[in-house]
């Protein structure tokens, strides 16, 4: 979603102040509307640069969350059919054993303490198992194995129960981190709504740009950047939508996962952790297929095509499309 910038290089310091440079003014400067050289004027549309920024935040965040609910849904499953497995085998073990102790009862062998066995306090049972001394030897290692069983299900049990509290918990957060991006981008629209309507289709034009730069010469690191790139070019004009990883629509990170995907490689779902899969390479020698983060939290990202261009989903409203890679500082350059 990214906040764009005007043109600048990787160092570009933001200034004391903190104020952020608007999507506007970089668009249009870049498309020959205004002065390259024009600044910010419109509080308005610093407002909604700063909006768009600070719901590209919350929507990494989602994106953590929602990835961490997916694997503990998965944990808990997993756990689950252990469970219900050795429910099974203990359930097996114990109808042996019983089995065997009503052919002992019935020859009038059983000593009393055998009922022992079939308490639901594994401990209290098995503390006392040398009681049963008219139990044979091999009836006592049946006994051991269930106590084994049993406890290992305590333990599934309790590790289950913890799973699951950190699933709800998990759960919590995917939804305040989407309350969150609805509330920053719902405002960012009230924003854009109230402009007047020239500024707004000045605006509007900025997120359609669809120049397609010259990339003639550009050369992949490898064959699978090949591949995440003929992705990625083939996604350009895609709408952005938050917290989406395609193939109808994206948000930044879920751009690179998806192209890197149709090359049967697996990057992580946020920008942040991007920004530490593969090899780190200066942005001098960035080749196509190169992910490209940005800001100091790498919050935002980009897949590097060659020729100092980039594919990113910008923002909402704004298209996947082409931006030149120093639209906004640059955080690391990595090549999967």
């Amino acid at each position: 979603m990214g906040s764009h910038r005007r043109l600048v290089p990787s160092g570009f310091d933001r200034g004391a102040r903190g104020a952020t440079l608007c999507v506007l003014t970089a668009a249009a400067a870049a498309l020959g509307v205004l002065p390259a050289g024009a600044a910010p004027q419109d509080d308005t549309r610093a407002e909604v640069d700063r909006l768009y920024e600070e719901a590209e935040h919350a929507t990494e965040s989602y994106n953590k969350a929602d990835e961490r609910t997916d694997t503990l849904r998965d944990q808990v499953d997993r756990a689950q059919d252990r469970i219900a497995r050795q429910q099974d085998r203990i359930n097996t073990m114990r109808d042996a054993l019983g089995s065997l102790a009503g052919a002992q009862y019935r020859s009038g062998g059983l000593d009393p303490s055998l009922a022992l066995m079939f308490s639901d306090d594994p401990d209290e049972y098995l503390d006392k198992a040398a009681a049963l001394d008219r139990i044979s030897s091999r009836q006592a290692g049946e006994l051991k194995e269930l106590q084994g069983a049993m406890r290992d299900l305590s333990q599934e049990r309790e590790e289950a129960t913890r799973k699951l509290g950190e699933l709800d918990k998990s759960r919590k957060a995917v939804a305040r981190h989407k309350r969150t991006v609805e509330q920053k981008l719902s405002k960012a629209r009230q924003l854009l709504n109230a402009m007047p309507g020239a500024d707004r289709a000045a605006y509007d034009r900025a997120s359609r740009s669809g120049r397609v730069p010259d990339l003639t010469g550009a050369v992949p690191s490898s064959g699978r950047a090949a591949a995440a790139v003929a992705a990625a070019r083939s996604a350009v004009g895609r709408p952005y939508v938050w917290g989406a990883n395609g193939p109808s629509g994206f948000d930044c990170s879920g751009l690179t996962q998806w192209s890197y995907a149709q090359a049967g490689v697996g990057l992580p779902r946020t920008s942040q952790a991007q920004a530490h899969t593969g090899r780190a390479v200066p942005l001098s020698q960035a080749q196509p297929g190169d992910i490209v983060t940005y800001r100091g939290d790498a919050s935002h990202v980009g897949m590097y095509v060659g020729n100092g261009q980039v594919i990113h989903a910008p923002y909402p409203g704004a298209p996947v499309r082409y931006d030149p890679v120093g639209m906004m500082p640059v955080n690391t350059v990595t090549r999967p």
